[in-house]
């Protein structure tokens, strides 16, 4: 055999060896876990078809987001965005808005039924926009999710509705795409989210005191005293009152029941999730690999909204917050994990935000000086979608059908406006990727 056939011989066997050896090290990357946990603002009640608010850019981030969520989709642009919403504004003048009391009102059967007609062909052209949008969204081949949200629970790759329903999207949506741009690796996203709850006393963290040790409950056990005094009194009264009297007096209100037992019960639920799911990571991501293993590489916390209406909830958010930190990185072992506050913003304002005690809590938690590095508040009202506001405040019913292309809900869930959660979610997974290399 000559030298160069073996040179060749050498060169080729090195190549295989460095061939075979790069998959291999490709496959240790590890799963990237996320957790992502709150209320109904993590929830997300936004329909999926209303991220192409998008396309009414304020500036080069929503560009950036645009790309992020729709690529270069040749069936959405600004042009037809203005289009739909002319059509939207042709269609209110039209029907007067949600209850289309301008047709009803027609009395001669033929106007009546071209203006229907009419009707039908613009509703027609709504659809097929919101349909193109909702398949114009990303999916993705690198995150996948478990989420649970409300009674909307389900798995797989991350996409359009993974949020109230399975048309609608959270803040976790463009997290997922958005994260995904900023780290390697396969990423798993863990959401666990209920309406309606509390800091300090649904998703109370186990290291606080006993609930029954709380001024609220204190205050509780007294208005229940007070109740029952209230009601013997009523009672009382009414043995003795004729039927007239009878009429003007009023029932004491009960008030509602507080178990301290179930203080927490929402904690529990997130952990008992999230332990499930990471039980069999390769169930919920198929790029996992046991070799590899995961891990947590970090927490985004969007919820506050119930605390602000107790003295004694508001009062303890910034406690309560930092206990809920320690906690969960206790819990998972991971004691600088980073971890991101959504500041409540649903007040709109820069000023009015500033006055809410738990939108400031929130801050104070994240600035304390233990936390440095690892924790970071995120503002959510700066995110808001003040062209969808525009409509809202213009009086939503008459403008539904604008209305239904930019928004789905109240302004305590921000308006469901896509274009918020979209800003939203990206504005976290930013914050996150600033703090992952600090670990």
């Amino acid at each position: 055999m000559n030298k160069t056939r073996v040179t060749k011989l050498i060169a080729s066997a090195l190549l295989a060896c460095c061939v075979g050896v790069q998959p291999a090290e490709a496959a240790t990357e590890k799963l990237k876990v996320f957790i992502l946990a709150g209320q109904s603002n993590m929830v997300g009640h936004s329909n999926g078809h209303t991220m192409g608010t998008l396309f009414n850019a304020d500036g080069p981030t929503d560009q950036a987001l645009i790309d992020l969520v729709f690529g270069k989709d040749s069936k959405l642009s600004q042009k037809r965005y203005d289009e739909t919403l002319a059509l939207g504004k042709e269609l209110n003048e039209l029907t007067g808005g949600i209850g289309e009391n301008k047709i009803k009102e027609i009395t001669v059967a033929a106007e009546k039924e071209t203006a229907q007609a009419k009707a039908e062909k613009i509703k027609a052209t709504l659809e097929a926009y919101k349909k193109d949008v909702v398949e114009a969204s990303a999916v993705s081949d690198r995150v996948y999710i478990n989420s649970i949200a409300d009674n909307n629970r389900k798995s797989g790759q991350l996409a359009v509705g993974f949020g109230a329903n399975p048309s609608k999207i959270g803040p976790e949506y463009a997290f997922g795409l958005s994260i995904a741009e900023k780290i390697d690796g396969p990423i798993l996203l863990i959401k666990t989210s209920w309406g309606g709850k509390s800091l300090h006393y649904d998703f109370r963290p186990p290291s606080l005191p006993d609930y029954k040790e709380t001024e609220g409950y204190q205050d509780y056990l007294e208005s229940v005293k007070k109740y029952e005094a209230d009601l013997a009194a009523y009672e009382e009264v009414m043995k003795s009152a004729d039927e007239e009297a009878k009429k003007k007096l009023r029932k004491p209100g009960q008030p509602r029941v507080v178990d301290p037992a179930k203080a927490g019960h929402f904690w529990r639920e997130m952990v008992k999730q999230v332990n499930t799911v990471l039980a069999d990571p390769k169930a919920a991501h198929p790029g996992y690999d046991p070799d590899a293993g995961y891990e947590i590489a970090g927490f985004v916390w969007f919820q506050g909204f119930n605390d602000q209406f107790s003295d004694d909830f508001k009062n303890n958010y910034q406690d309560n917050m930092v206990a809920f930190i320690k906690d969960i990185r206790r819990e998972y072992k991971t004691p600088q994990m980073p971890f991101v506050i959504g500041v409540l913003g649903t007040s709109q304002t820069k000023e009015k935000v500033g006055e809410n005690a738990v939108s400031v809590a929130q801050r104070a938690a994240a600035a304390l000086p233990e936390f440095k590095g690892n924790v970071m508040a995120v503002e959510s009202y700066t995110e808001y979608a003040l062209d969808s506001l525009e409509v809202y405040n213009a009086g939503w019913q008459r403008n539904y059908y604008v209305w239904d292309l930019v928004g789905s809900d109240r302004p305590y869930h921000y308006l469901g406006a896509g274009k918020f959660f979209v800003r939203l979610g990206n504005a976290f997974a930013s914050a996150m990727a600033g703090m992952i290399p600090r670990q």
